[in-house]
């Protein structure tokens, strides 16, 4: 193994052709830095060098940052850090830094895993010079893990057969490597299939595209479903439903009916609200789902909307009662500037919120008030009785007033405060108890 003691100089031949195609690259250079790679031998390893390039005041500078060997656990590092996901060059010993920063160092170690950085190869033959990789097809390679992928091709010589049939995405891994290994016929399959086996698809795809002898595309399309599916957060829900063991019947199922786990969960809460039986068959998976999701759903809020409009009627039975019993906690003396009035229903409330820009007609207070646990009362001006102007909330458990305010909440006059707290309050405190009574 290697050691940063090992490592020498970068060669001249090197140097120029690095220089070359970085004139190529960046014939205008704007002063940032620039990465380029090499391979090399150090005490009959192969290793890979990674450089950092840059102009600085018409002057080209290049030197040695990251190595890697082929059979070192650790990654050499010189002058650079990874800082927000970017790497980061000290450039103090060239000159070019007038301060030494945290990236200025002399040679350490790191994981190798942080420091693969992606940049073109000067020297991918050299590889063919070291004898043990001489039929590697590193050239065929299409990834920029070169060293990685020569680690497999030690252990598991049948990649340079998947690089050669253009299956390099497939070349690094253990799972296919060893079947490929154990299965002559695995292998035949693969290279027939090999257009759609290197199209991204999940390994696991691939091999039970084999084994179950169906499309590679068809498979992965249903596993990658699957995980959605059970990572999802959103579908808690419908994850209990479904039985032990049912989730692949029923992914097969949505996928067959062409919809997704949100117009089932839809479907289903229908279902349970109509009060069906979800344990039957014809109710859990109907032959045409889109047909009966959408009677279904028609039928799910026919019911609703005639569930909502009881509910409503009761509601306003309940409000108009508290009203006829809190009636007298209104205050409409004509000798003074304002008067309070009680909310008549819960139209009234929402027509309040609207007109003074707040709350008062949401927020569920018109449930509030039929339930006893508030009443709500409208300040109006004596000679405008019509235009809302202030809304209250008051408390009948602690008789006290709980809001008190005007348009877009704001506070009422001084004036009002005084009639509300100084004469209605009062007055509604002593009606209260005689309520009471």
């Amino acid at each position: 193994m290697i050691t940063e003691f090992d490592i020498k100089p970068i060669p001249k031949n090197i140097l120029n052709k690095i220089k070359k195609l970085d004139l190529q690259e960046y014939p205008k250079p704007n002063g940032n830095t620039r990465f380029y790679k090499y391979f090399t031998e150090y005490k009959h390893e192969l290793c890979e060098v990674v450089v950092a390039v840059r102009n600085y005041r018409k002057k080209w500078f290049c030197k040695q940052v990251v190595v890697h060997g082929i059979h070192t656990d650790k990654v050499f590092l010189r002058d650079i850090g990874l800082a927000m996901g970017f790497y980061k060059v000290g450039w103090y010993r060239e000159g070019i830094s007038e301060y030494r920063h945290w990236v200025d160092y002399d040679w350490g170690w790191n994981d190798a895993k942080y420091f693969n950085i992606s940049a073109p190869i000067i020297n991918k033959s050299f590889i063919y010079k070291l004898p043990k990789y001489k039929y590697s097809a590193v050239d065929l390679y299409t990834y920029t893990d070169i060293l990685n992928y020569l680690r497999f091709y030690e252990k598991y010589p049948k990649c340079e057969l998947l690089v050669k049939a253009g299956l390099s995405e497939l070349a690094t891994s253990i799972q296919i490597l060893r079947l490929c290994e154990k299965d002559k016929n695995f292998c035949k399959w693969l290279y027939k299939n090999k257009d759609k086996a290197n199209s991204g698809y999940y390994i696991s795809s691939i091999i039970n595209a084999y084994k179950q002898n169906k499309d590679i595309e068809e498979v992965y399309k249903f596993e990658k479903f699957k995980k959605q599916f059970v990572q999802k957060d959103n579908f808690k829900n419908l994850k209990a439903f479904l039985r032990h063991n049912e989730i692949d019947k029923f992914l097969k199922y949505l996928i067959k009916q062409n919809t997704d786990g949100y117009s089932y969960e839809d479907y289903r809460n229908a279902c349970e609200y109509l009060g069906l039986d979800m344990t039957e068959d014809k109710n859990r998976y109907p032959k045409n789902f889109k047909k009966w999701h959408d009677i279904r759903i028609d039928q799910y809020h026919t019911k609703k909307a005639e569930k909502d409009a009881e509910e409503r009627k009761e509601l306003y039975q309940k409000f108009a009662n508290v009203v006829n019993k809190y009636l007298s906690l209104e205050r409409l003396l004509i000798k003074e500037d304002y008067i309070c009035i009680i909310a008549k229903s819960p139209q009234q409330l929402i027509y309040e919120g609207e007109q003074l820009h707040h709350c008062v007609g949401q927020m569920n207070y018109d449930q509030k008030f039929a339930r006893e646990e508030t009443l709500i009362f409208f300040i109006r001006n004596r000679l405008s009785p019509d235009i809302p102007l202030v809304t209250l909330e008051y408390s009948l458990k602690n008789h006290k007033i709980l809001q008190c305010y005007g348009e877009h909440d704001t506070k009422p006059s001084d004036e009002i405060l005084t009639y509300v707290n100084n004469k209605w309050l009062p007055y509604a405190n002593r009606k209260l108890r005689q309520i009471a009574i």
